[in-house]
């Protein structure tokens, strides 16, 4: 018994020293966290997020959390009899889904995540990206082509990122807040644009020049044709395998946008498994990571690798 909790307590001690020099290095340094998956449904998980923001921010770093919500749309959606249609992954939304969007993401979903970050001793405040004209968007069209044809589909109320102000982020960081955005911006036209909220967290992590830019998803990293975790891949190996269809789905957006930020000044992009609590901070603080890390080297070739 006694030699358990003696184990027990070195084991803690260690881990407490191992991440000391991680706490030195990031101190005062840019986190972009995109949130989302079993993360944002499961209670537990839910509550172990929140945690670890608030340690990140405890301990001296700036941790912004953009999040998702396709779930939640859609079971909203559900509930007022409306049916959700997609084209390649992506929900096409008319005026009255484009509702239901900013009030599930704006209010519903953003100011329970607010809730759980004061809840752990944080201070936060939620915004979308029409805050302070944080997202500037342009309206996405998706081109399809069913057999010889290609077809031009309008998906609505569907964008892209057009620029980024950082203005408002800086302002809540300099009154020591953490920002939470929802990723919806506001066109040229005035119309509001529901965007992929990798590519999101992708766009402000490349405007801040963040230190890191991590993505929670439900697989334990990048993953090959036989579920193995992918390691070692340099740019044109990744080409290969999403022309293979190997890397393809809702992992093209995290992979796009984490190889577009290591491009445009962010040091490291990672892709986690946000299904093992605490997961944030075991890629962050510990030697041992829990997905898959995509930086550059010296010679400025891209390579992905376990860390």
């Amino acid at each position: 018994m006694l030699h358990n909790m003696s184990n027990n307590i070195h084991n803690i001690a260690s881990v407490l020293t191992e991440s000391l020099s991680y706490f030195q290095k990031f101190q005062g340094k840019t986190i972009v966290i995109k949130y989302g998956g079993n993360a944002m449904v499961d209670e537990a998980l839910k509550s172990s997020f929140a945690r670890d923001i608030v340690l990140m921010k405890s301990v001296g770093m700036n941790p912004i959390v953009v999040h998702g919500g396709g779930p939640q749309i859609g079971k909203t959606l559900e509930k007022i009899g409306k049916q959700s249609q997609f084209v390649d992954g992506m929900r096409v939304t008319d005026s009255e889904t484009m509702d239901v969007v900013e009030m599930v993401l704006g209010g519903l979903v953003n100011k329970e995540i607010v809730n759980l970050i004061h809840q752990h001793g944080g201070h936060s405040i939620g915004l979308t990206g029409k805050d302070g004209s944080l997202i500037s968007a342009k309206k996405l069209k998706s081109d399809v082509k069913p057999e010889l044809t290609s077809e031009i589909i309008d998906l609505g109320h569907v964008g892209e990122v057009d620029k980024i102000d950082i203005s408002v982020i800086n302002l809540l960081l300099k009154g020591d807040f953490i920002p939470v955005i929802a990723p919806i911006g506001v066109g040229n036209d005035g119309f509001s644009y529901n965007i992929n909220a990798d590519l999101v967290a992708g766009s402000i992590a490349q405007a801040l020049n963040a230190e890191k830019l991590i993505l929670l998803t439900n697989t334990s990293g990048l993953l090959g044709a036989n579920g193995e975790l992918l390691t070692g891949l340099d740019i044109n190996i990744i080409d290969s395998l999403i022309e293979d269809g190997t890397i393809y789905g809702g992992m093209l957006p995290k992979i796009d946008c984490a190889l577009s930020s290591v491009r445009n000044g962010v040091k490291s992009t990672h892709i986690i498994d946000g299904r093992v609590a605490h997961a944030v901070l075991l890629e962050i603080f510990t030697d041992n990571g829990v997905g898959t890390l995509i930086t550059c080297n010296e010679s400025g070739t891209l390579i992905t690798c376990n860390e």
